[in-house]
Parts: structure tokens; C-alpha cells; sequence
């Protein structure tokens, strides 16, 4: 099954820019940005869409849900309906805090892990979609509250870092693009437990 929607999962809006919750929109803008894509407000979606044509006969669509977070699975969900795009074509890419920093992996199922844009998703699409999850962990320190953790901003040495892994991020994408899940996961899930 090729992917026909990619969404990076985030909060719209200044206030959230650069937060680490807003991890999955910083890809998908990479992204989209290296095809030369322009992104366009649908407001039919609550969403900013972008559209890729890679081969005749093949559309990718790029989605950034305006939603906010907890409600990502709503925008999505009005996407795959409007364009007929079965769940197991979709991948989101988020933020996962029990992952590390700097490193990224691939999946297909598994419950939300208290992520609220992944529980949304769950709950619209079904499970199925491929995970593109992205560290932003460990938290630190550790008793800070969470939500207070996702929803701040890179320290400045964590913001370099994840610039300096941007591009691997990005390819790392485009291998789930080109060749699905599978590969991936072979390929970035056994370099990252390294």
C-alpha cells in the first residue's frame, strides 16, 4: 500500500512555534519544502494541504491539521473521507517523548502511549497508520509536569540537534514515502537502538 497523505502532527499558531510538540510540523515542512511544495489553508479540512505528484497516476497529500493537537484525527479524518484514503495509506509524524532525542523510529500499531494527537488519530482512523515518531525525550527534569515538557521550547544546544538531524529526518521520510513501512523500520529502527 503506497502512503497517499502524510500529516505532521502540531499546535497552529506563534505561540507554539518551536515547541517540542510541534515537532511532527517542522518535518513535514522540511519535506515539502525540499519537493518545492506550497502549502494552501483548506478550510474544509482545518488543515494547511500540500500536494505532491511524484509519478503519473500517484498523488502524496501533506497535511498540517489546524485543529490543534487533541483533535488532529478530526482533519485527517475529513481528508481521507473527501479523498477515499484508506487509514493504512496514511502517516503521521509526531513528537514521542520516550524516544530520545536526535533519534527516530518507525511503527505501525500500539496504543496512543498518553500522546493525545496519536489517541485522536486512533479514534478517526482506526489503528493501522504508519508512525513516524520523532524523540523528544528523555524529560528533563524528570517531575516536570508533561504537558508543561511537550509544550515548550528546545533548549539551545536541543534545538542544534535537532537541526543537525533534520535532514536525516527528512530522509528518513522519504524512505517511508518510496518504499513503506517495512523498509524503514528495518533500515532507521535497528541504526537508532544502536
Amino acid at each position: 500500500m503506497s502512503i497517499s497523505l502524510v500529516a505532521g502532527l502540531g499546535n497552529p499558531g506563534r505561540d507554539y512555534d518551536q515547541t517540542r510538540h510541534n515537532v511532527g510540523f517542522v518535518v513535514v515542512e522540511a519535506l515539502a519544502r525540499q519537493l518545492g511544495l506550497a502549502w494552501q489553508k483548506q478550510r474544509s479540512f482545518e488543515a494547511e494541504v500540500a500536494r505532491w505528484d511524484p509519478e503519473p497516476g500517484r498523488t502524496v497529500y501533506f497535511a498540517k491539521p489546524l485543529t490543534f493537537m487533541n483533535e488532529s484525527g478530526r482533519a485527517l479524518q475529513a481528508m481521507t473521507g473527501f479523498y477515499k484514503i484508506p487509514g493504512t495509506a496514511v502517516t503521521a509524524v509526531y513528537d514521542d517523548l520516550t524516544i530520545n532525542l536526535g533519534l527516530v523510529k518507525v511503527s505501525v500499531s500500539g496504543s496512543a502511549g498518553g500522546h493525545n494527537g496519536v489517541a485522536s488519530l486512533l479514534e478517526r482512523l482506526g489503528n493501522g497508520f504508519i508512525r513516524y515518531r520523532i524523540g523528544i525525550g528523555p524529560k528533563d527534569p524528570p517531575q516536570m509536569d508533561l504537558k508543561d515538557f511537550v509544550l515548550g521550547k528546545f533548549t539551545p544546544s536541543q534545538q542544534l540537534l535537532l537541526e543537525n538531524n533534520l535532514e536525516r529526518y527528512v530522509t528518513g521520510l522519504r524512505l517511508v514515502l518510496d518504499h513503506g513501512a517495512d523498509k524503514a523500520m528495518n533500515q532507521l529502527n535497528r541504526r537508532d537502538s544502536q
